[in-house]
């Protein structure tokens, strides 16, 4: 027999690796991510949706890297890597949110760590989770935010570059995570439709204990069994 159908356990462990990897391709750039690049890819070899960012990676000067992150990520709404921020903006049911995502992590065996002001939502945070703590309870909190991930996915597509090219180097980090979900459909499409149409919702209440706008937010996150430390520092 020439094929043979891949299981569950493979799609799993896929998912896993894919990831592990899009939680340090989508952080901020340093020298230790840029580093690492030559083992992470070996991670996922075949994923033709990644080797762009591996290139674009390596190629770029690690300035500039970081320039262009803070450029998308955190000064660019639509571009926020914070999932609660997709369905609730800064309004008021934004903080329960939030909480959801630190019961999560502590229904897996860990603790959320506050020391550094970052949000529980953060996506490197979840991928992170999903990897190497639970990855069935992160699968849950990234479906129950897959608008937010499409929203996101189609904002780093249609990015435009200073040199007139569409596309965010990031995009493919974003594609494939999508990819280890499952597809839009319903009442979801109907939300990323309004996502793109209008953005997220923008009542401005300030978030006691979580920081104000995630889109101008940073610093490291820490899962307290976690390895790899998410974000930028300022």
């Amino acid at each position: 027999m020439r094929f043979r159908r891949r299981s569950s356990a493979d799609r799993h462990e896929d998912a896993a690796r894919t990831w592990a990897v899009c939680s340090v391709l989508l952080d901020y750039p340093t020298e230790e991510l840029v580093s690492s690049l030559d083992q992470l890819e070996a991670l996922v070899p075949d994923d033709a949706y990644l080797a762009p960012l591996f290139a674009h990676l390596r190629d770029t000067d690690l300035r500039v890297l970081q320039q262009d992150y803070v450029a998308t990520f955190d000064h660019t709404r639509k571009c926020a890597l914070y999932l609660t921020y997709f369905a609730y903006g800064d309004t008021r049911r934004r903080g329960a949110a939030l909480v959801a995502f630190k019961d999560a992590y502590r229904s897996g065996g860990v603790e959320w760590s506050e020391v550094h002001g970052e949000l529980p939502d953060h996506l490197c945070a979840v991928l992170q989770f999903g990897a190497t703590v639970d990855a069935a309870i992160a699968r849950q909190l990234l479906e129950d935010h897959r608008a937010g991930v499409e929203m996101l996915r189609i904002a780093l597509a249609g990015w435009r570059n200073d040199d007139g090219s569409v596309g965010s180097p990031w995009a493919g980090a974003l594609t494939a995570v999508s990819g280890t979900l499952r597809e839009l459909a319903g009442d979801e499409a109907e939300a990323v439709r309004r996502l793109v149409e209008q953005g997220p919702p923008a009542e401005e209440v300030g978030l006691s204990g979580y920081g104000a706008d995630p889109a101008l937010s940073t610093g490291p996150t820490l899962i307290s069994s976690a390895t790899i430390p998410v974000g930028a520092p300022r």
